[in-house]
């Protein structure tokens, strides 16, 4: 099946339905539906008759995130409800001293701020640059940097501009001076590829329900092997242990694996949604969609800029395009544009002061024309 009948048969929205808010809630590709109503009729039918079934599926889709981010082994690959989650392992689970700093940007999102304000009353400051305020985004976080900073924590991709980070040259930077490299990955991971190898990252956290095209409530945890024994666990229970199963056994260490960070029961719902979810970005491969992704933000970027009255409050830059455009009226204010667009069947959101568009693989370059001549 060519990449077009794909699309089609994946996403059979609605007519008239633009949707352009994957860096908010993503709709599901067909597949997944299918998936749960299945997995729901067998709950109903006969439960968990074959739960060792439900374990392959579990396995596969730590298999699917270990290639989708070139981790080194499954075993670095947690299962988690959120990002916010995966972000507080980080915060709670690591030896702080009083007087060290975490530097980040003015521009993440709350998950990505709160968890480290949270460590204040240990005596740990939060850095905030201003990512406008030097030539390059990341000069802004190396200037912040001193001998007491234990960790440079950033989004992949900045949730209301669009920002797209060099987390190569923070990785390398974060190495050089060996301190953590912590990514938020949640507006990248399915829209651009991430190698966490080549970033020489140590944490990474991202949902599956925006450009992963998954379910709401699941999210993926990378810990490298090198940091893993040196984050405790925050949560514990009976699935975070190494003899896990081995119910009647009195003594208990932590799993070596990154499911020492999973306490409880898996949400076997949410894993064969994003299981099916991901084997459609597999088939298309994320090297293409990265491909469409882009190439759909340049034609916004470049055809809204033409639109008198627009103002782009995205980055001018190509190497700085995400799947993410912002951009504010100058005649219309943003909350009453919003819901003229909303009105028309166009999903867009608010975010940092204009309207955020963040179309994906499948959106086609007739429904994007018809966003610009709303707009014109």
């Amino acid at each position: 099946m060519n990449l077009h009948h794909l699309i089609a048969a994946e996403f059979p929205q609605k007519e008239g339905l633009i949707y352009l808010n994957h860096a908010g809630i993503s709709p599901w590709p067909q597949r997944t539906a299918e998936c749960i109503k299945c997995f729901a009729d067998e709950n109903v039918y006969q439960g968990p008759q074959d739960y060792s079934r439900w374990l392959t599926t579990e396995s596969t889709l730590r298999k699917q995130l270990q290639q989708l981010l070139n981790a080194p082994s499954p075993d670095d690959i947690a299962l988690l409800k959120n990002t916010s989650e995966g972000l507080s392992m980080v915060a709670a689970g690591l030896p702080w001293q009083a007087g060290e700093n975490i530097v980040s940007s003015d521009q993440e999102f709350p998950s990505n701020r709160i968890v480290w304000e949270s460590l204040q009353h240990q005596g740990v400051s939060l850095r905030q640059a201003c990512l406008e305020d030097s030539a390059s985004p990341e000069d802004a976080l190396f200037n912040l940097v001193d001998e007491r900073t234990r960790m440079i924590a950033i989004s992949s991709v900045q949730y209301a501009t669009g920002l797209r980070m060099d987390l190569a040259r923070i990785g390398a930077f974060c190495k050089d001076h060996q301190i953590l490299f912590c990514i938020d990955a949640i507006q990248s991971l399915g829209a651009l590829p991430l190698d966490v190898q080549a970033l020489q990252a140590d944490f990474v956290a991202a949902d599956g329900h925006k450009w992963l095209l998954g379910p709401e409530g699941l999210a993926v945890f990378y810990v490298s092997g090198a940091i893993r024994e040196r984050l405790r666990p925050t949560q514990y229970g009976w699935h975070m242990v190494e003899r896990q199963g081995d119910f009647e056994r009195r003594e208990w260490e932590a799993a070596h694996s990154a499911r020492k960070f999973e306490c409880g029961s898996p949400n076997m719902l949410g894993i064969h949604g994003l299981h099916a979810s991901l084997s459609l970005l597999q088939e298309c491969s994320i090297e293409e969609i990265s491909r469409i992704i882009l190439k759909n933000s340049t034609y916004l970027h470049d055809n809204l800029s033409s639109i008198r009255n627009i103002s782009l409050l995205s980055a001018q830059q190509p190497k700085r395009l995400s799947g993410i455009i912002n951009f504010r009226h100058r005649q219309w204010e943003t909350a009453s544009l919003h819901q003229h667009l909303q009105r028309q069947g166009l999903i867009c959101a608010v975010r940092g002061g204009g309207i955020r568009l963040s179309p994906h693989f499948y959106n086609t370059r007739a429904q994007l024309d018809r966003v610009l001549e709303s707009l014109a």
